[in-house]
């Protein structure tokens, strides 16, 4: 206290009242400050500088700041004074007016605690770790000192408790970009977008705030067993909306329809005279569809499946085997190949049939002479 101080300007203060001083002195775990209109100085506890556990009295205050503070207890020759209490005073009322009006709150992460982040408001607010992101998050060590957005879903002023989410912001964000996007998209629009989930029977796609469905048969040109064997979550793809239900918020999305079409450059690839191997795929009673390429089937028609007459191509092939096939035509306008398995065999020696022979007798009889003969005997 200043010797200089009128004192006609000399308060008599007592606990509870609010009064305003200046910090003189930092110590480790406690701070000095000079109380307008007091006759002597207050100190502020460490517990008392903040709604966070501080460790040092200098994370809170500088010398010279001007602060509000509110007299816990009246000792002799000295006030025992919290800045903390004021500022929870004043955090609760504009805390209530932000939870009413649903106002977002930008602010830092001042720690990381287990199970969730911690903020200073004035008071302290606790983030947990389900209500961070929209999704798991493994560890959230980087997480402190990062500034970012939460909105207050619960709040109990007596028992000093409440708790923010960030995640609701980020759902209202998503919510408000999906209703943009369904109004914006249309058939046929190509777009760049994020693999989030995989399901048995197709991958889900973020194409910018909203996710639509790839079905595992519009993932590639050829058949796919397992949807884990094309895409994995986190890939980035291409993909081309097929068709958006607004209402429904449906979207069906393509990859394959952004992929060169398997019979693009189908010349370059298959040439007449090319032996290749194929699987069978499909039997129909004109011949056999192989598949020699990834969605390349080519016919191999009856004709061309065996040397020996068969009747349906079930006599000789069935669904799934493997066969090498020698290609006789390759049209590419038509998506069509001409294929053949009897050119790629040995055709089998052909059996010729000679004319029947009766020997020669040396004796020189003819037959009529011997029936001449016999007859003549049973005449005697």
């Amino acid at each position: 206290m200043t010797e200089e101080m009128n004192l006609n300007e000399v308060q008599d203060f007592k606990e509870g009242d609010r009064v305003n001083g200046v910090v003189t002195k930092i110590e480790d775990k406690s701070v000095v400050v000079e109380v307008t209109g007091a006759p002597f100085d207050g100190v502020i506890p460490i517990s008392e500088l903040s709604s966070l556990h501080i460790e040092q009295a200098s994370d809170a205050v500088s010398v010279g700041d001007e602060l509000e503070l509110k007299i816990t207890k009246v000792e002799d020759e000295n006030y025992v004074l919290s800045k903390r209490q004021i500022d929870a005073e004043k955090a609760w009322e504009t805390l209530k007016q932000q939870f009413e009006s649903q106002e977002t709150i930008e602010t830092e992460v001042k720690d990381v605690v287990k199970g969730g982040l911690v903020v200073d408001l004035g008071v302290r607010g606790f983030i947990p770790a389900s209500l961070v992101e929209d999704y798991f998050v493994e560890s959230f060590e980087d997480y402190k000192g990062r500034t970012m957005t939460f909105k207050i879903v619960e709040m109990d002023e007596e028992k000093n408790r409440l708790i923010l989410s960030h995640r609701a912001v980020v759902e209202e964000e998503k919510e408000a970009k999906k209703g943009e996007l369904l109004e914006t998209l249309e058939a046929g629009q190509v777009l760049e977008g994020t693999v989030q989930r995989l399901a048995s029977f197709g991958a889900f796609v973020d194409i910018g705030g909203v996710d639509g469905l790839v079905h595992i048969s519009q993932l590639a040109h050829e058949h796919v067993e397992k949807v884990e064997d094309v895409v994995k979550e986190g890939d980035k793809v291409n993909v081309k909306v097929l068709s958006v239900d607004p209402e429904q918020e449906r979207i069906s999305l393509s990859i394959k329809e952004t992929l060169a079409g398997p019979w693009e450059n189908i010349g370059e690839k298959v040439q007449v005279g090319d032996v290749l191997e194929g699987k069978v795929q499909r039997i129909v009673s004109y011949g056999a569809f192989v598949e020699v390429l990834p969605g390349v089937e080519g016919l191999v028609h009856i004709s061309r499946i065996s040397h020996d007459h068969i009747g349906t191509p079930e006599e000789v092939l069935k669904e799934g085997q493997e066969v090498q096939v020698k290609v006789l035509d390759v049209n590419e306008a038509d998506e069509r190949l001409s294929l053949s398995i009897k050119d790629l065999t040995e055709k089998p020696a052909e059996q010729v049939e000679e004319p029947v022979e009766l020997p020669e007798e040396s004796t020189g009889f003819s037959f009529g002479d011997v029936i001449g003969d016999q007859l003549k005997k049973l005449s005697e």
